[in-house]
């Protein structure tokens, strides 16, 4: 089992940025991949971005293209997750999680295939 402890979350006017961190221990050498998750009040918790641990090959929903940066420190066995101008619609609560088995790119925008999950942390983008 991984555990995944996130942080950096906070209050941010549009426009503003914020960068996530979320360090992994436990099992973390099985770790195929890692994913940010966010789910805003009253809606499903949707993918965000991913990256696969050994080769840094990054992937993102449409929506922050250009705008959010996913990378990792293999040393320090942390993911972080850059938002640049960030707009009142990506307030959520922002979750990392950890998959341990390999699959297609695509694959790593559903929620069901990642084993493990930080307890989240808040993003409020105010107008």
């Amino acid at each position: 089992q991984v555990q995944l402890v996130e942080s950096g979350g906070g209050l941010v006017q549009a426009g503003g940025s914020l960068r996530l961190s979320c360090t992994a221990s436990g099992r973390t050498f099985s770790s195929y991949a890692m994913g940010w998750f966010r789910q805003a009040p009253g809606k499903e918790r949707e993918f965000v971005a991913a990256i696969r641990w050994s080769t840094g090959i990054t992937y993102y929903t449409d929506s922050v293209k250009g705008r959010f940066t996913i990378s990792r420190d293999n040393a320090e066995n942390t993911v972080y997750l850059q938002m640049n101008s960030l707009k009142p619609e990506d307030t959520a609560v922002y979750y990392c999680a950890a998959r341990s088995k390999p699959g297609a790119m695509v694959t790593l925008t559903l929620r069901v295939t990642y084993d493990d999950w930080g307890q989240g942390t808040q993003v409020t983008v105010s107008s």
